[in-house]
């Protein structure tokens, strides 16, 4: 059976919402983020500012990030489906290479986004709180791989350490560098101390 089609108000939203976020991220990118206020963002779409926030209620950070469910379902994907041969903590990594500041080969649109999210403090913690939005449901899945109760101190510490990961290392003058020293670590210890 093919999928329901989202009905025309559905649609106007969504590009509404699309709208939204192309202008935001071309202002945020032309001026600075905080050189633009949510204003100037609603009068270049052509809306209201109360109509804004009823697309973005999440305020002006939340423009250039979608609500975060592709992001925890791709995150679970990697888990659930990698394969026999593939660690966990290895499957992990992968992901995350594949992500933001971690990609060795970025188009030069994607490096502008990541670097004005890397080096806008509200945009690193709004992406954050995405990240760590995806903590439980990760934790469960790891738990579930693990053959353990869904909340597995271990479950729960894995899921943790790795959604902190991108806040904690994508700064590094070398953040794919650094990525794979956290995994390193998560999957083998800390050397000299076995």
């Amino acid at each position: 059976m093919p999928a329901e089609q989202p009905g025309r108000r559905e649609r106007k939203n969504a590009e509404t919402r699309r709208a939204l976020a192309e202008v935001a991220e071309r202002l945020f990118l032309e001026k600075g983020y905080d050189q633009v206020g949510i204003r100037e963002i609603a009068d270049a779409v052509d809306i209201s500012v109360p109509t804004m926030f009823r697309h973005v209620p999440d305020g002006k950070e939340a423009l250039i990030f979608d609500d975060g469910v592709e992001r925890r379902e791709s995150l679970l994907a990697a888990v659930r489906g990698r394969p026999a041969d593939r660690s966990l903590l290895a499957a992990l990594r992968e992901f995350m290479a594949g992500r933001g500041p971690f990609l060795t080969d970025p188009s030069p649109e994607v490096r502008r986004r990541t670097e004005l999210i890397m080096d806008t403090p509200a945009l690193r913690e709004y992406s954050r709180r995405l990240w760590i939005r995806c903590e439980e449901p990760l934790a469960a899945v790891i738990a579930a791989e693990l053959g353990r109760e869904p909340d597995d101190i271990t479950a729960r510490a894995i899921a943790r350490y790795v959604l902190e990961i991108p806040q904690f290392v994508g700064g590094e003058p070398d953040p794919r560098a650094a990525l794979d020293a956290v995994f390193t670590l998560l999957e083998h210890g800390l050397p000299g101390t076995n």
